[in-house]
């Protein structure tokens, strides 16, 4: 009960080295490969996922788009794997730092915008002022929308992170609060327990939409800008 409520954010260190770049690269380690023709259930169901997400994820796109449907299905993949790991008793949920989400989001989010200056540079700028625009709102409209534009990889970033963090925070208050129960009144022990395996599935649940969010919003960055 002592424990600091926001000690699991709080990055890991190794003999003093930071340990937060060998866990954000052990994920990738977890996903089943096949050498054989025939493959087990599992990669079967895998390959069939990973084909109906980037199926929906990539239909709207041209074909200078589907040039990213290999990242942005690696993408989703390291976030739900990530997340999910972060479920984990005394784990270190990577998608909870803000700095790492801006790190993954600001890149994807430059590259696609980069993408449409140069393949559609009248396209692009004329996002900034919609047609039909009266004379005295131009200078304002032209700031809302640049102001709109560049703070899309920050509401990328920070949606993930309150998420994430949130559902962390929720579910230690929960389970301090049924450890806390356990040794006064065992009736209500169960009732937060019940409360906090349901908890426990919304998070997984959780975990797994905003993956396909965060993917599907650069996605879409993409679309206008391809």
């Amino acid at each position: 009960m002592n424990e600091n409520l926001f000690a699991s954010f709080i990055a890991p260190t190794i003999l003093g080295l930071p340990a937060a770049v060998l866990i954000i690269l052990f994920p990738p380690l977890l996903i089943p490969t096949s050498k054989y023709l025939i493959n087990n259930r599992l990669i079967t169901t895998q390959q069939w996922l990973i084909k109906l997400t980037s199926k929906q994820m990539m239909t709207m796109h041209n074909t200078k788009g589907r040039t990213w449907s290999l990242m942005l299905v690696s993408l989703i993949i390291f976030i739900a794997t990530t997340n999910l790991l972060g479920l984990l008793p005394h784990s270190f949920t990577p998608t909870t730092q803000l700095s790492m989400n801006l790190a993954v989001a600001i890149p994807l989010w430059a590259g696609a915008v980069i993408m449409g200056f140069r393949s559609k540079i009248k396209n692009a700028l004329a996002h900034f002022l919609p047609q039909g625009t009266p004379t005295p709102l131009i200078p304002m409209l032209v700031i809302i929308e640049t102001i709109s534009l560049l703070i899309q990889p920050m509401a990328l970033a920070v949606r993930l992170t309150a998420n994430i963090t949130a559902g962390h925070l929720l579910m230690h208050l929960i389970g301090s609060a049924t450890l806390a129960m356990s040794t006064i009144n065992l009736p209500s022990t169960l009732i937060i327990f019940t409360i906090l395996i349901l908890l426990t599935i919304l998070k997984i649940a959780v975990a797994l939409i905003q993956a396909y969010v965060f993917t599907l919003l650069v996605s879409l960055y993409l679309h206008d800008n391809t």
